[in-house]
This record gives C-alpha cells, structure tokens and sequence, in this order.
C-alpha cells in the first residue's frame, strides 16, 4: 500500500457542498421563474400579430391575382381552397396562398371581414378570452392597430 496517494480521499462532494449548490438554484429560480411567467401572454401577442401579418400578406397576393379580396363569406378559406360565389376567383392560384389556416395562439379562428370597417378588410383575433375587447392576454390584436 505504499503506492496509493492521499489525493484519492476526497472523490465526492460533501453534504454541504450539494445543499449550497441546491440553495443557489433555488434563489436563482425565485428570480427569475416570476419574470418569466407574465412573459407567455406577451408572446402570444407577438405570435397573433405575426400571424396577422402573414395573412395579410397572403391575401394581398390573392388580390393582385384575383382583383379584389375574398368576400366575408368566402372567407380566409379561400386562402387554402378555391372559393365559389361572388366575387370570382379568376386566377386562383392552384398551390393556394396558405399551406393552411393557422389558428390564433389561442386555438380560435381569426377573424376576416371585408370589406372592413377602415380598410378593404378587417382581420383580427378576440385575444385569449375569445371576446371583444379586454386587456393583457384577453386583448384584441386586430391588424389595423399594428
């Protein structure tokens, strides 16, 4: 045994090595687990604006092939599938505009209007209480107001 050096008796960590380590996680998650929980509502916000955007973009380019927008009743649909009734969809265009509807962040459907209230369309989403109005999480993300 006299080969073995003294350098092999400290191989682990001591009890209080492992409860110093777990108080520090546990500080560093009261910090910053709070701020980041009011941070979900604001993303989704972001992510229904995006959205907004993306198919305003979409229904723009159906506009410039078809010569006006699809009427309220044919929908955001037409974006996907070619839409019947009036106005025509002359040059639709076979591939579509959309690969698919997306739904809000909030699982419903966005809202299309045309012609809208201020612009040729109206297009928007009731935020996460599915109501007109509200604030916070519950507020409407309308794409006039982006």
């Amino acid at each position: 045994m006299y080969g073995r050096s003294q350098s092999n008796k400290h191989l682990g960590f001591t009890l209080i090595e492992i409860m110093i380590v777990v108080v520090i996680l546990g500080v560093l998650a009261a910090l910053v687990v709070p701020n980041m929980m009011g941070k979900a509502g604001d993303a989704r916000q972001v992510a229904a604006a995006s959205d907004l955007r993306a198919i305003a973009n979409a229904l723009d380019m159906y506009r410039l092939e078809n010569f006006t927008y699809p009427s309220t009743d044919q929908g955001l649909k037409a974006l996907v599938e070619k839409p019947s009734g009036y106005p025509p969809a002359p040059h639709w265009n076979p591939n579509g505009y959309l690969r698919k509807l997306p739904k809000d962040p909030w699982g419903n459907d966005y809202l299309y209007i045309s012609p809208g209230t201020e612009n040729d369309f109206d297009l928007l989403t009731l935020g996460g209480d599915g109501r007109s109005g509200g604030s916070g999480e519950a507020k409407d993300v309308s794409l006039s107001d982006l």
